[in-house]
């Protein structure tokens, strides 16, 4: 699950900060200067930063020092006074209101995306370690506070016609992009094994995905097949081309010929075959991997970054890369990201 970041002492700063600076305008002007009910503008800032209860203290300090100016003011009782004073509970009892309505939709925002994240993982089945000379490795990683989670996807399935994967990427956020995600899931299970080839079963999620969605929905996916003659048959709807890396090669994008439109939007899906050299490890990942940006507003160099998946375990160069996404991103992901990294080796080396 993502993490999430709770209310802190932090978020009390800036409202005190505030309310100190204007106590001191306001003992600093004269009289006839002061504007009314200025205090209670820290409670209004405290109602966007933090929670109803240290709202209402804020706004207890804004009304008791707006009453206290009357010292250094020279004006108790007198109808000036009492305005400010009448203006600065007033606002000090809106910035709770709007505090507490704040908090409400923040919880509710918080359970959907709770929700969201529970059904998506359930949907998403442990990936094998290793099917025949296969052999795999997977990450979900979702998004950062504040950001709803998407309809990332990925399957493998053993077909008669060799090892199929799906990696995919619903349009769209939270839970009707999971719904889809799901469907879409459901439909690759069924058709990697019934249809006899890789056009067919994107074809098939094609259809499925069309029945389903909007004229402006749709989802990319990248689809392929591993063969026994260490080549690789891939059909790319729209989708992010894989990442080949290898002890020759520090990492290149896959060519996977002409761009095709994404499922749901009339695919006309062709297949291309590539040769993938015995121990080399292909990377499949979703957008969110590669629109991460920086506080400079680059985004992540996924190809630079090839060298970290080239040695140990495929678990801990998954890590790795996620670690230095996360670094990039000084920890502030914005979106879902599925990654899966698959290795063939030699059946003779006796990794099966």
């Amino acid at each position: 699950m993502g993490k999430r970041h709770s209310l802190h002492d932090g978020d009390m700063l800036i409202p005190l900060v505030i309310l100190g600076v204007v106590a001191g305008v306001d003992a600093a002007v004269p009289p006839t200067m002061v504007i009314t009910a200025s205090f209670a503008v820290a409670a209004v800032v405290a109602s966007a930063l933090t929670t109803v209860r240290r709202t209402a203290l804020v706004g207890v300090a804004a009304t008791v020092l707006t009453a206290a100016s009357a010292v250094w003011n020279h004006n108790f009782g007198t109808v000036g006074w009492w305005i400010r004073l009448a203006m600065a509970v007033g606002l000090a009892g809106l910035a709770v209101v709007l505090a507490n309505i704040r908090a409400r939709r923040e919880r509710a925002l918080h359970q959907m995306t709770a929700i969201a994240e529970f059904v998506q993982l359930a949907l998403l089945r442990p990936m094998p370690d290793a099917i025949g000379p296969l052999t795999f490795a997977a990450r979900y990683v979702s998004a950062t506070e504040g950001a709803l989670v998407g309809g990332d996807l990925y399957e493998v399935a053993e077909s008669p016609d060799g090892v199929r994967m799906i990696v995919g990427d619903v349009r769209g956020k939270g839970l009707d992009a999971v719904q889809l995600a799901a469907t879409v899931l459901a439909a690759f299970r069924r058709a990697a094994i019934m249809e006899s080839s890789l056009t067919a079963v994107a074809m098939d999620l094609d259809n499925v995905v069309t029945a389903v969605v909007g004229d402006e929905d749709f989802v990319t996916a990248v689809l392929v097949e591993f063969h026994d003659d260490n080549t690789l048959a891939v059909v790319n709807c729209g989708h992010h081309p894989p990442l080949l890396v290898t002890n020759a090669d520090a990492g290149r994008l896959l060519d996977t010929g002409e761009p095709q439109p994404p499922l749901g939007l009339n695919a006309s899906p062709s297949c291309v075959t590539r040769h993938v050299p015995e121990g080399a490890r292909v990377l499949f990942y979703t957008d969110g991997l590669i629109e991460t940006r920086n506080r400079q507003g680059a985004f992540f160099p996924l190809v630079d970054s090839a060298p970290t998946l080239r040695t140990g375990s495929l678990d801990d160069a998954l890590d790795r890369l996620l670690g230095k996404q996360a670094e990039h991103a000084a920890d502030h992901i914005d979106d879902d990201v599925a990654v899966v990294l698959a290795e063939r080796h030699s059946i003779r080396s006796g990794h099966e």
